[in-house]
């Protein structure tokens, strides 16, 4: 018996995962499977084979894809070129072959550690834990740009200064082959970062999704894993500041990038604070900083409108939200970064 009697797991088709995992990994069937909480894009399960041994594998969604997309190989790779330098969960297994469960993927370690995505999650962190959950995410962002480019063979694109060009091609491209209505705030935001974007004064690996619910943090509120890089590339390093930043929100925020933010409970350090942390360290020149978190507000847009489409058609299985408030969301944040270009006029 390859799985636990349990309900179907959409995305995985455990009569031949679970042999293949058997036989690459040494998972004990049978296996209790379940789908994890959290990301919206790429697929993840919690595997716990019949010794109680955990392990964490991630796979596409479901439906046609952009041909760039969702490459969780790609991911795995980074993984591995950044493990020992930046923390992250160790890389198991690959399969690059779809007939396996109908797509590619990895699987890799499972951390014993804690995931805060909502303010409930964040009330259960005793309150000098909460204090140090931001300089910890702060320093593991500087340790990533640290990280030569040429560990991941992308010495070639280190050396371009077109990050922000690409990024607005990658995302607008994106939300122009997949979209379903009409965002006037999201157009009129990407015209304005094209007008003004700045030049390029350096080059690092960017996470390009870098925010406290996609890291693992231990009992002292310390990072032991970076998770979902899926959007990881090389560019500006300052993309991954403001992406922090848009996703930070504060107890006194009238509006939130994400849905019930974990950082909006008291107890947890500033933009401001975090901010300071990331150019003390890094020397980057704080003048830039804006732009990236225009930039960023925009890019979320893009990212939960493509959420928002993709739950329409049916792409996304099982979620505890509806695809309505994925799309009342995703106008919402194009609203505020057309709003944000205001203060920068």
């Amino acid at each position: 018996m390859a799985a636990r009697e349990s309900p179907t797991i959409t995305g995985l088709d455990l009569d031949t995962v679970a042999p293949w995992l058997a036989g690459q990994i040494d998972l004990r069937l049978p296996l209790d499977v379940s789908r994890l909480a959290g990301g919206r894009s790429n697929l993840t399960y919690l595997l716990t084979d019949d010794t109680g041994r955990r392990t964490v594998l991630r796979r596409p969604p479901l439906g046609d894809l952009p041909a760039t997309a969702h490459d969780v190989l790609r991911e795995a790779r980074l993984l591995e070129a950044v493990a020992g330098r930046v923390p992250v969960p160790a890389v198991l297994a690959t399969c690059p072959d779809p007939a396996v469960t109908g797509a590619p993927f990895f699987v890799m370690e499972h951390l014993d550690g804690t995931v805060v995505r909502d303010p409930e999650g964040a009330l259960s962190l005793d309150p000098q834990v909460r204090a140090a959950v931001g300089p910890s995410l702060v320093d593991a962002l500087v340790a990533l740009h640290e990280v030569d480019p040429d560990r991941l063979g992308l010495g070639d694109l280190a050396k371009r200064r077109d990050y922000a060009e690409r990024q607005l091609r990658r995302w607008h491209r994106n939300w122009e082959s997949t979209r379903t209505r009409d965002l006037p705030d999201l157009e009129r935001t990407h015209a304005w970062l094209v007008e003004h974007c700045p030049e390029q004064s350096r080059s690092s690996i960017v996470h390009g999704d870098f925010r406290v619910d996609n890291c693992i943090l231990g009992a002292d509120g310390a990072v032991l894993g970076l998770l979902d890089w899926e959007l990881s590339t090389v560019g500006d390093p300052l993309a991954d500041l403001g992406q922090l930043l848009v996703y930070w929100a504060e107890p006194d925020d009238d509006f939130t990038a994400l849905n019930s933010p974990p950082t909006r409970v008291p107890g947890f350090a500033s933009r401001d604070e975090l901010r300071d942390r990331y150019l003390a360290a890094s020397g980057a020149d704080p003048a830039e900083v804006a732009y990236y978190v225009v930039f960023n507000w925009w890019k979320t847009a893009c990212i939960v409108e493509d959420v928002h489409t993709r739950m329409l058609r049916g792409a996304m299985g099982a979620s505890d939200r509806t695809p309505e408030s994925f799309g009342v969301q995703a106008q919402g944040l194009a609203a505020r970064a057309w709003q944000e270009t205001h203060a920068l006029a």
